[in-house]
C-alpha cells in the first residue's frame, strides 16, 4: 500500500510541478525572489567601483593612517596637503563654473585628490589649488556587510519575500485548481484524498525551496563579491563562512516548510487570501508580544532561533522595531528545527481532516 500512494504521490508532484514553476500568476513571484539580489548587487558595485583598488592596497603612493586624514583641514593649499600626505594614489583635473565676488560667472580650475587609507578612502576636493571640501569614507568590513545581510534577510526576505511568495504558491494548489474549475478531475481519480494533499504540498514545497534557495545563495555570493579572494577564503575557512551560508540556506528551507504547511491549509479553507494573510502576518509580527506557550505556534519563532547571525540592538531604536529584532528567548537549533517541522505536520494533519470532507461547487467559487 505505501508503494502505491508513493507513486500516487510522485505522479500528482509531476502534474504540479509544471503548473507551480510556469503559472503566469506566480511570475510576481519570482520578481520577488530577485529584489534582494539586485539590492545586494548593487550594493556590491557601488563598493567595488568606490574603492578602485583590491586587498586595500593602493596603485601608487602609500596607505595613509586615519590620523594622517584628520590634519587635513579647510582651506590647506595643494602643496600643503602633499607635504603632510605625499603624492596622492590617483588625480583628476576638470574645470567647473562659478560666480565670483561680483557675480561673474567664470571657469576654475578643480583638481580631485584621492588617498587610501587601509581600510578607508579620502578624496579632496580642490578649486584654485585650495582645498573646498573633503570626502571620507571608511571601507565596510566582512563583518558589518553580514550584519546588514543578517537584517534584511530577517526583516525582508523571511518576514515578506518568503511569506508572501509561500502564499502565492500554497493557496494556489487547491484554490487555484477550483478558480480554474479543473480540481474536480482529482476528486474524480482513485486517489486517496490526504496522498493528494501531500503529493500537492511537496510540489509547492520543491518549487517554494528551489525559488527561494536560489535567491539566497544568489544574494551571498552578490555580497561577497565584493571583497577580494584572500578575505572571502579567510571567511569561509577561519570565521565559520560554510556553517554560516549552510544555516541561512536551511532557515530559507525551513521557512518554506512552515509558511507553505499554514497557506496550503489557509486555501482549504478560505475563499478570499487577503484575510488568512493578514491574520497570519499581524500574528508573525505580534510574536515577541505572546506569551511564551503561544509564541510556538508560530513559525518566525523558529526561524529567528536558527537565523546565524543575531542583529545588535542600538540603544537609541526604537521599541517597536528593538522588540522585532531581539530574540529574548531563542531555543536551541535541534528544538527549533524540531518544533517547526512539529508544527507543519500538525496543520497538514488538521488539512487532510479538510481535505477528506471537501466539495467543490464552481458555481459558488
Amino acid at each position: 500500500m505505501m508503494d502505491l500512494w508513493w507513486k500516487q504521490i510522485t505522479a500528482v508532484m509531476r502534474l504540479e510541478i509544471r503548473k507551480t514553476f510556469f503559472a503566469r500568476r506566480g511570475l510576481w513571484i519570482y520578481l520577488l525572489a530577485l529584489a534582494p539580489v539586485v539590492l545586494f548587487v548593487f550594493a556590491s558595485l557601488a563598493e567595488r567601483n568606490f574603492h578602485l583598488f583590491d586587498s586595500n592596497v593602493p596603485q601608487n603612493g602609500h596607505a595613509i593612517t586615519q590620523d594622517e586624514m584628520d590634519t587635513i583641514q579647510g582651506d590647506m593649499t595643494r602643496d600643503q596637503i602633499i607635504a603632510k600626505l605625499g603624492p596622492p594614489s590617483s588625480t583628476r583635473k576638470i574645470r567647473v563654473r562659478r560666480f565670483d565676488d561680483d557675480g561673474k560667472r567664470i571657469m576654475v580650475e578643480a583638481e580631485d585628490l584621492r588617498y587610501y587609507g587601509e581600510n578607508s578612502t579620502l578624496i579632496l576636493e580642490l578649486q584654485d589649488g585650495v582645498l573646498k571640501n573633503r570626502i571620507s569614507r571608511s571601507r565596510m568590513t566582512l563583518g558589518q556587510i553580514g550584519y546588514i545581510f543578517a537584517g534584511v534577510f530577517q526583516f525582508f526576505f523571511l518576514r515578506l519575500a518568503i511569506f508572501f511568495g509561500c502564499l502565492g504558491i500554497f493557496m494556489n494548489l487547491f484554490r487555484g485548481e477550483m478558480l480554474d474549475k479543473s480540481l474536480h478531475y482529482y476528486l474524480l481519480s482513485p486517489i486517496r484524498r490526504e496522498v493528494l494533499l501531500v503529493g500537492k504540498y511537496l510540489a509547492g514545497l520543491l518549487a517554494a525551496g528551489v525559488i527561494f534557495t536560489c535567491s539566497t545563495a544568489l544574494q551571498l555570493m552578490a555580497t561577497l563579491s565584493a571583497f577580494d579572494g584572500n578575505t572571502i577564503s579567510r571567511y569561509l575557512n577561519q570565521d565559520h563562512g560554510y556553517s554560516q551560508i549552510g544555516a541561512y540556506l536551511g532557515v530559507t528551507v525551513l521557512a518554506c516548510v512552515g509558511y507553505g504547511s499554514v497557506f496550503l491549509a489557509a486555501g482549504l479553507l478560505f475563499r478570499n487570501p487577503i484575510f488568512p494573510a493578514a491574520a497570519v502576518l499581524i500574528w508573525e509580527a505580534a510574536n515577541p508580544l505572546l506569551p511564551a506557550l503561544l509564541k510556538k505556534f508560530s513559525v518566525i519563532y523558529y526561524l529567528k532561533s536558527l537565523c546565524p547571525v543575531q542583529i545588535p540592538t542600538d540603544p537609541g531604536l526604537p521599541a517597536l522595531l528593538k522588540m522585532l529584532v531581539s530574540n529574548g528567548d531563542p531555543i536551541s537549533a535541534y528544538l527549533a528545527v524540531l518544533g517547526l517541522v512539529a508544527l507543519a505536520v500538525v496543520v497538514l494533519w488538521a488539512s487532510s481532516l479538510k481535505v477528506r470532507t471537501l466539495e467543490i461547487n464552481y458555481t459558488t467559487e
